[in-house]
């Protein structure tokens, strides 16, 4: 591997930030000691409550917000050693659109660029167009723009510097569906290209399609920071439905009521923890009862699921 590219893009650790209180007001400490790595190449979903810190870390990332204590390496440069070349790396997308309704998206990305210091011959214009699919509208005004293309260039500006890591920050908020996939694409496409991506989003099945890797953060404190498959497995009960043969009045005697119910008349739903007991012992209680099975329907643990397992008494 070549020594000049980093195995992890992001290297947070024991990460502080204390706002100083006022008159009326206690400190509060908005990180709690954080300490996050964001492999190189991956989309990194960064989730947690209103209030949770996550805006907070971007924004130290970002040269916005001073921290208090800790340490931040994004692309192996040091935020504070090496400013310049930390904040070159790294390209944010706000969660607020913020385009010039009187600017055509060529004219953004051209200003933009040059505000990086992107020299003329070195610009990736048209590049960037066609990655955020506004080739055909490079020239219209910025108000002509619908609300998803907008989002689109705000992707575009902060490309502009050929960063290898994009921040997008709830970059779907107060999308329809059809636009929300086409932003999922551009994502996927981007990390193709070997662009790493970190993701803040309050969409749980947003960050369940597109992560690698979550990390979930609440009250300023990582709570964990794993594979999603992981992370996914962490919950202890699935839910399975079956369908019978024939019609029933009541549940069968073999079941008990706390995990098991009657959906109409037909259709048995249990709520089990397969470490203690199997889908087989299941089928096996039904046919006990001499009742025959047409169907069955599972429904596996999702990320929300966990989600608020963590974050419940934290």
């Amino acid at each position: 591997m070549n020594k000049n590219i980093p195995a992890n893009a992001i290297e947070i650790e024991n990460l502080n930030k204390i706002y100083a209180g006022g008159k009326k007001q206690e400190p509060k400490q908005a990180l709690d000691d954080v300490s996050l790595q964001v492999k190189r190449g991956s989309i990194f979903g960064l989730l947690g409550p209103n209030g949770a810190g996550k805006s907070t870390l971007i924004n130290i990332m970002a040269g916005l917000v001073i921290k208090s204590s800790g340490n931040v390496r994004i692309w192996d440069y040091d935020i504070d050693k090496n400013p310049r070349n930390a904040r070159a790396s790294i390209g944010i997308v706000p969660q607020e659109v913020n385009t010039d309704a009187f600017f055509t998206p060529r004219q953004s990305l051209e200003l933009q660029a040059g505000l990086y210091g992107v020299k003329k011959a070195d610009q990736r214009t048209d590049d960037i167009l066609k990655i955020i699919n506004l080739e055909d509208k490079a020239d219209s005004h910025a108000r002509r723009l619908s609300g998803g293309m907008k989002r689109r260039l705000m992707v575009g500006k902060a490309m502009v510097h050929a960063p290898p890591i994009l921040v997008l920050d709830e970059p779907t908020a107060g999308v329809d569906v059809d636009l929300r996939q086409q932003l999922w694409a551009n994502i996927r496409a981007l990390n193709d290209q070997g662009v790493t991506i970190l993701l803040t989003t309050h969409y749980l099945e947003e960050a369940e399609e597109l992560c690698d890797t979550i990390a979930i953060i609440n009250h300023g404190k990582v709570i964990t920071s794993e594979p999603k498959e992981t992370l996914l497995a962490r919950v202890d009960n699935k839910e399975i439905t079956f369908c019978l043969d024939r019609d029933l009045l009541e549940l069968p005697s073999a079941f008990d009521s706390s995990f098991a119910q009657m959906i109409g008349s037909r259709h048995l739903k249990m709520r089990y923890t397969p470490a203690e007991q199997s889908v087989g012992s299941l089928i096996e209680k039904i046919q006990m009862e001499g009742l025959g099975i047409v169907d069955i329907s599972t429904d596996e643990s999702n990320l929300e699921d966990v989600f608020l397992q963590l974050t419940k008494g934290s």
